[in-house]
């Protein structure tokens, strides 16, 4: 008897249909997806068809466009402060406020 191909996909992406359950990888759950740019919005689902079909539960959730990067104008805004690390020792640390991104300078 050959194996069959399981239809579990690798990775998730949202569906587009509103009619039967979300294809999802193994441990995502229906509005999940591995796309950092997919987003994601509630949607009516079909569940007339697909109790029909015979399914018992129903993809409620779309995909949305996807965004278009923003072009920044203007220098970012950073904010520098000391702090302590463990061995005691004083470093200054600078944040940038647009990214988020920190980084340790001195010490």
């Amino acid at each position: 008897m050959a194996a069959s191909k399981s239809s579990t996909p690798d990775e998730t992406k949202l569906d587009d249909h509103l009619d039967k359950p979300s294809t999802t990888a193994p441990g995502d759950g229906p509005a999940d997806t591995t796309d950092p740019d997919e987003r994601a919005t509630s949607a009516t689902p079909d569940k007339g068809a697909a109790a029909q079909a015979g399914h018992g539960t129903v993809n409620a959730v779309l995909p949305l466009p996807k965004r278009q990067a923003a072009a920044r104008k203007g220098k970012d805004r950073t904010e520098t402060y000391t702090a302590l690390r463990p061995d005691g020792s004083e470093v200054t640390v600078e944040r940038n406020i647009e990214t988020g991104e920190s980084s340790v300078k001195g010490g």
